[in-house]
């Protein structure tokens, strides 16, 4: 008997049956997400766990044996985090979907990894609160790669990033042994903040099989704004002022070329021969909502905004929206894309555009840019003509360029994606030596055999 057949073998022994997969064609499909450029490799064979103990007893093997262990969610990341390696087990956390706990008087939720974020929302807004980070993805991404990649989305503006709902976690480490982090109250300072460590950390140190998430009271009724601008860097400037005179609970930007894709790909009526598009929400409501959508639009007449109003009607905000959420889509129906996620201090976001716009003059690319305006985490998309052997080189130089302009700014190689596979050879130029030494033994003392996403992160 083989290795290779020994250790099937084993995990069949172990896990529920149906569990274990080989199958090619269902590998295949289990080898990456969506970043294309990404690289991966050929699985061992994919794992759906269904518990906590599948998860024990699939790193108890894989550290016995010493085989690598790439753990997945809905496979809707943007960095190849979830991409396998040569040999691995995929490990799908997708069949944990159930949604454990809602606890409304102590404004809690306790989950597993595979439930959708769209899922949990739905869940607790029939108790009148709601779970307040919302990536893009929100519909279709899981609540374990959310976790995996610290996500943040359209309202973090205001409300946080994933991280900033988390109260505690329950932990696979590599040796198959389990840790809970944190708990369910709202302040918890005994030891050290391991709950921050694991969110974020892309299955590098420990598989996260459930989640204890701080809830919300539903907000009121958002008031809408929009406008546009004949300069990207003025629509910076509205940007800088906004967040200065108040706290929108969305603050949003797309640029021509994103607008223009929009567009093309549904029809919304948007204003495509403006350079800059601004979506700005307050959720406040009565007078102090009325005060913060004042300010919101006199900082963008006061940068030269061609165009502002806004409405108070929830289907046409919602609309709105739409465009915003259509945004990268869009720009996909337009070639082959690498979409960036650089992240800069709020002061210098002009500059980041600007020199987005310049690097894609140089390169000779097109670049559609939109994002966070309002943290100051945008995502410039180069797209190309992935047949183009040239037109390729360039997007990588136009891609490697921008994440070099988000460090020279005291910025971010990544805000909300990850680093995955796709930025790893960045992380020294962000980190230096010195912080790459922490994380690696960081990295040693929790996963000492290496056997967890390596070539992730570090």
């Amino acid at each position: 008997m083989s290795a290779t057949d020994e250790v099937l073998r084993e995990l069949a022994a172990v896990l529920p049956e149906g569990a274990l997969v080989t199958d090619g064609d269902v590998l295949e499909a289990h080898r990456r997400d969506q970043a294309e450029w990404a690289a991966s490799g050929r699985p061992l064979a994919l794992v759906r766990a269904t518990s906590t103990e599948d998860v024990r007893a699939v790193l108890r093997i894989a550290s016995a044996r010493r085989i690598p262990v790439v753990p997945r969610g809905a496979g809707s990341g943007l960095s190849g985090g979830a991409n396998a390696v040569e040999g691995c087990l995929v490990l799908s956390l997708m069949r944990m979907n159930r949604v454990l706990e809602v606890d409304a008087r102590g404004m809690l939720a306790v989950v597993q990894p595979g439930v959708l974020n769209a899922e949990l929302k739905a869940a607790v807004a029939e108790k009148g609160l709601w779970y307040a980070p919302d990536p893009a993805s929100w519909e279709f991404s899981s609540l374990g790669g959310n976790l995996a990649t610290n996500a943040g989305g359209l309202c973090c503006v205001k409300y946080g990033v994933t991280g900033d709902a988390v109260l505690g976690l329950e932990v696979v480490l590599a040796d198959g042994s389990v840790v809970r982090t944190g708990g369910r109250t709202v302040k918890n300072v005994a030891g050290y903040d391991l709950t921050r460590l694991f969110v974020g950390s892309e299955g590098t140190l420990g598989v996260i099989t459930e989640a204890t998430l701080k809830l919300r009271p539903r907000p009121p009724k958002a008031t809408t704004l929009v406008a546009t601008f004949p300069t990207l860097a003025g629509a910076g400037v509205a940007v800088t002022d906004i967040m200065a005179r108040t706290r929108p609970s969305m603050l949003e930007l797309m640029d021509r070329a994103t607008c223009r894709a929009v567009e093309a790909y549904k029809p919304l009526g948007l204003d495509v021969d403006a350079a800059a598009f601004l979506l700005a929400r307050s959720d406040a409501g009565g007078e102090q909502g009325v005060a913060e959508i004042e300010a919101m639009a006199a900082a963008c007449e006061a940068a030269g905004a061609t165009f502002v109003t806004h409405t108070g009607d929830e289907a046409e905000g919602e609309l709105l929206l739409t465009a915003r959420r259509l945004a990268y889509p869009a720009l996909e129906k337009q070639g082959a894309t690498l979409l960036d996620d650089v992240g800069v201090p709020l002061s210098r976001i002009p500059e980041l555009l600007e020199a987005v716009e310049r690097i894609a003059a140089e390169r000779g690319v097109l670049v559609g840019t939109f994002g966070h305006a309002g943290d100051g985490n945008m995502h410039p998309t180069v797209v190309f003509d992935r047949s183009d052997a040239v037109a390729r080189v360039k997007a990588q130089a136009a891609f490697d360029d921008i994440l070099h302009a988000a460090l020279e700014l005291g910025g971010t190689i990544t805000g909300e994606h990850g680093v995955g596979a796709l930025k790893q050879p960045f992380m020294t130029s962000q980190l230096g030596e010195e912080g790459m030494r922490l994380h690696r033994s960081i990295k040693s003392a929790l996963d000492p055999l290496g056997i967890l996403n390596p070539g992730k992160v570090l």
